[in-house]
Formats: structure tokens, C-alpha cells, sequence
């Protein structure tokens, strides 16, 4: 139950507020000068069901990885309470941060699914945040954590973008 509960708190307080608290707050406060699909185009119910699907895509995702952090990383997503074996299969085996590509994925079915600029625009602070706190924090901890396993495995696997 303890570890049920630890995955829930991290995950309650780093994506969910990231996915859903801040895009709703966004679309909320800046409804006024935000653009939206309009009903009478022809784009809008294309553009719904595309976001439906990164919706959809992004969260499956996300939680395979967080399923992959308990069961083999025994840990949780939370930097105050991370794995304790190092992540290398599922979709780790493609990228290093396939969580984050996961939430951003979300975010980017909100702003498709909206046809939101203000969603498109906290999708890109999102991964330029990410993208300097792994480079800058989360690396060099778990290079000092993992030591040459994280090494090896950073040589081999991209950031972000899978290779073929």
C-alpha cells in the first residue's frame, strides 16, 4: 500500500499538475485573447480527433513508463524518490526520457485538441525546461548514481529521438 501511495503522490504532484492543473489554469486565464478550433470549420473536428490520439498515445505512454519504474527501477518518477536500478527496457530502450516525451505528448494533444496557441506555447517551455534540467541535473545524477552502466547506456541511446 506504502508504494501505491508513493507512486500516486509523485505522480499527482509532477505530471498531473504539468498535464492537466497548468493547461485548465492556461486555458482558463487566457480564454479571452486564445485562439480555439471554430465550430463551423472544417479543420476543427480533424484537428479534435488528432489531438484525441497524441491525448491518448502520450498518456499510454506515460504510464507504461511509470509502471516500468516501479516494477523494474523500484522507485518512482519523483526526484526525491527515484529508481534504484537503472531503466533500460520498453521504450528506454529507444530514447532516455520516454515519460517526458510521454507528458509532452499530452500537452501537445491539449493545444491540437483545443487549437490552442497559450497550450502551444506551455508545451515548449515544458521541453525546454526538460531538456535543460536533464542535461543540467538529471544526467549527472544518474551518471554518478548508476556509474558505467548509465555510461554505456547514455552512449547508446539518444536523449530524445530514437535512431533506426
Amino acid at each position: 500500500m506504502l508504494v501505491l501511495l508513493r507512486h500516486l503522490f509523485a505522480i499527482l504532484v509532477l505530471p498531473v499538475v504539468m498535464a492537466l492543473v497548468v493547461p485548465s489554469w492556461l486555458l482558463t486565464r487566457y480564454a479571452p485573447v486564445d485562439s480555439r478550433w471554430d465550430p463551423g470549420s472544417a479543420l476543427a473536428w480533424p484537428m479534435r480527433g488528432l489531438g484525441a490520439t497524441l491525448l491518448l498515445g502520450g498518456f499510454v505512454l506515460f504510464a507504461w513508463c511509470v509502471a516500468l519504474f516501479a516494477r523494474v527501477g523500484q522507485g518512482t518518477l519523483a526526484p526525491w524518490d527515484p529508481t534504484q536500478r537503472l531503466v533500460a527496457v520498453g521504450p528506454y530502450r529507444y530514447v532516455r526520457n520516454p515519460m517526458i516525451s510521454g507528458v509532452a505528448t499530452v500537452l501537445a494533444g491539449w493545444a491540437v485538441f483545443t487549437g490552442s496557441w497559450v497550450l502551444a506555447l506551455w508545451l515548449a517551455v515544458f521541453v525546454a525546461f526538460n531538456s535543460l534540467y536533464f542535461v543540467l541535473v538529471e544526467e549527472p545524477g544518474l551518471e554518478q548514481r548508476f556509474g558505467a552502466p548509465y555510461r554505456e547506456y547514455k552512449a547508446h541511446v539518444p536523449r530524445w529521438i530514437p535512431r533506426r
